[in-house]
């Protein structure tokens, strides 16, 4: 198992043999090569320059640890203790000056493979260049995909990129046609399918004759099969023997899709690797040494999860992290229960002094931060924890919980967390990822290595969707957090200002267009109320037309009836007497007729009523003497109230 001091050594000895005084780039190149410490100074100085000959590579190691003492071009130098890593010689920085690497690339177009070989002082530009003039494709169109790193720029020094000698890239052309022909479609799209593809593996494990039936993404990696068969038959990732795996598997960091298994599922047989060096290796594993043996398949170091020692144990840090509690349970059903405990047991371990973290779900920090005013709005930090990770006790000790750090979030950002050491929870984020982020984003944080987190990934809010503007890993500063940080706030603002200018005229758009509405509506409330009211005035004016039409129909019923009922008028000489009636209408107009001096009074009243002058509303006077004949007993005959023979009469309305 390899101590603190193993790998402070190796650490050392390599800055001394490659001249990088960057740490940084010194650990992440040693890791690159599981802190194998030949093959990362051949990574950095090629063979070719002399520097590291048959002294270190001719010959496996068999013995328990290597003694520079034995070989005879080695400086002799004390070994600071029995267990410690090899030494190589040390040179003089004048011997390892840096001198231009030739590198290896097999790109790969549809059914084509390109060999280009460039020094490592070459941009990718002049691989494009190169590309160019073999595949007839311009360089506009051309998208060199393959880069361990990701994407890197034209302008990119191949150097800057640590790359092996021996590379694999491919080229996307999206914006030109594809092949008319499905068979002619090259192999990258059918790589592509395979990424997107579950593969079932039925792996048996031979001594206990146990088989387990695992179910992989087509992105996920030799390696992490390796890993996950170790958690189920403890056989740790030096020591499996396999069975089954496809010829062209040859690279642990080779995904699925690309490793030629069967689909949809492949049959594997895995079981302990037996030599002679077995009981030895137990004990040294117990002894916490790391040694290297010849049989161990180029696998000198691995993770420290392999050998039972907690990554932060390497930096100086406590292994009693293994004891600690989960930042975030298994399978949680409610999201703001599994934030509440990663918030309790991140002040547990690091202290009250952190981010808040905002409790609820993804959908309710977006609502938080994004789908409020653009004046309210805030960037959302979304930190990523694992903590299988080297770099994450010092990152959240260090970074995440430096007092400027932390109050910068709590005033530019929300800030969301996820723990993603559970396969439960890591896959769970991923789904949101895919869902509120795109697949592009959830692949890149799929493929992150163990090592790589946490991540921090600094998301914007936009009309259409969510737009992740910066991915921070963990091995960071707090200067360089600080300094991403408020780049990625300089983009928010300017952003901001446009969204608040966008929403103040809209607001004023809105305005006026809230007034005029109210102003059309109080207009048509106002010609709603006019027309009501001039439809009640002509419904009243009908009404009491017809009151009026009903009456006049009924006095003009009334006066025929009357007029029917009068009795004839006599003749000037008849044998009964004859009273002569003239009356005066307020018209000014006479009526006249001959009653019988016997006929009643009320007779002369029908007369007059018959002519339109009821007696109701109008009434008989006469002048001598002046009387009102209406208020006479209409049963009086004509000679008893003295209007006979003749007499003059005036009709006049009563009041």
């Amino acid at each position: 198992m390899a101590s603190n001091m193993d790998r402070e050594m190796i650490l050392a000895d390599f800055q001394a043999c490659t001249g990088i005084e960057n740490i940084d780039e010194a650990i992440t190149l040693l890791e690159q090569n599981n802190w194998d410490l030949v093959a990362a100074i051949n990574g950095v100085i090629p063979q070719e320059n002399g520097i590291l000959r048959s002294d270190y590579g001719g010959e496996p190691i068999s013995g328990p640890a290597f003694d520079p003492a034995s070989h005879p071009a080695a400086a002799p130098a004390p070994a600071p203790s029995s267990s410690s890593a090899f030494r190589p010689v040390m040179p003089s920085r004048q011997i390892v000056e840096r001198q231009p690497r030739m590198l290896d690339f097999r790109v790969e177009y549809r059914d084509r493979n390109v060999d280009v070989v460039l020094e490592d002082s070459c941009t990718v530009g002049e691989i494009k260049q190169i590309l160019e003039n073999e595949l007839q494709i311009p360089v506009s169109k051309m998208l060199l995909k393959g880069w361990k790193t990701g994407d890197v720029e034209d302008s990119t020094v191949l150097k800057s990129l640590h790359l092996p000698k021996n590379n694999s890239l491919y080229v996307l052309t999206p914006d030109l046609p594809p092949p008319s022909s499905s068979s002619h479609a090259g192999p990258f799209s059918a790589l592509q399918e395979s990424l997107n593809q579950n593969f079932m593996l039925i792996i048996t494990h031979r001594e206990v004759q146990r088989e387990y039936n695992l179910n992989f993404s087509g992105s996920s990696t030799i390696q992490e099969v390796k890993r996950n068969v170790y958690d189920l038959t403890s056989i740790p990732v030096r020591h499996q023997l396999w069975e089954g795996w496809p010829t062209s598997a040859t690279d642990d960091s080779m995904c699925l899709a690309e490793s030629g298994l069967s689909y949809p599922c492949h049959r594997l047989t895995v079981g302990r690797r037996s030599s002679p060096a077995q009981t030895r290796e137990q004990s040294e594993e117990q002894s916490t040494d790391v040694h290297m043996v010849s049989d161990s398949d180029g696998d000198d170091f691995e993770d420290a999860s392999e050998f039972g020692v907690d990554d932060g144990e390497v930096f100086g840090m406590a292994s009693s992290a293994l004891r600690k509690s989960p930042m975030m349970p298994e399978n949680a059903e409610n999201e703001g229960d599994a934030l509440l405990q990663f918030t309790a047991e991140f002040s547990s371990r690091y202290g009250d002094c952190h981010p808040v973290f905002f409790i609820g779900s993804l959908e309710a920090t977006f609502q938080e931060a994004f789908y409020v005013k653009a004046r309210d709005r805030k960037l959302l930090a979304v930190y990523l924890h694992h903590d299988e990770s080297v770099l994450t006790n010092v990152f959240c000790s260090q970074m995440l919980c430096a007092e400027s750090i932390v109050s910068y979030l709590s005033q530019n950002f929300i800030t969301w967390a996820w723990d993603l050491t559970k396969d439960a929870n890591r896959a769970r984020f991923l789904t949101m990822c895919n869902r509120h982020f795109g697949s592009v984003v959830a692949q890149t944080i799929r493929t992150q290595k163990t090592d790589q987190f946490p991540l921090f990934l600094i998301i914007m809010g936009k009309r259409s969707s969510n737009e992740v503007l910066n991915v921070i890993q963990g091995n960071t500063t707090v200067d360089e957090l600080m300094m991403r940080l408020m780049a990625a706030m300089e983009i928010f603002t300017a952003q901001q200002q446009e969204d608040i200018k966008d929403e103040d005229e809209r607001e004023a758009r809105e305005n006026v267009k809230r007034e005029q509405d109210e102003a059309y509506r109080l207009s048509l409330e106002a010609d709603r109320a006019k027309r009501e009211a001039h439809e009640r005035e002509m419904a009243e004016q009908f009404r009491l037309e017809q009151i009026r039409k009903e009456q006049e129909e009924e006095r003009e019923a009334i006066r025929l009836s009357l007029e029917q009922a009068l009795p004839p008028e006599p003749k000037e000489e008849n044998a009964e007497p004859v009273s002569k009636l003239r009356i005066r209408t307020p018209s000014g107009e006479f009526l006249e007729r001959r009653f019988l001096a016997s006929n009643k009074l009320q007779i002369v009243f029908d007369f007059v009523a018959s002519k339109g002058f009821p007696w109701d509303e109008f009434k008989l006077l006469s002048t001598f003497p002046r009387r009102d004949v209406t208020q006479l007993d209409p049963n009086k005959s004509l000679l008893e109230v003295k209007l006979f023979p003749q007499e003059t009469l005036f009709l006049e309305a009563k009041e």
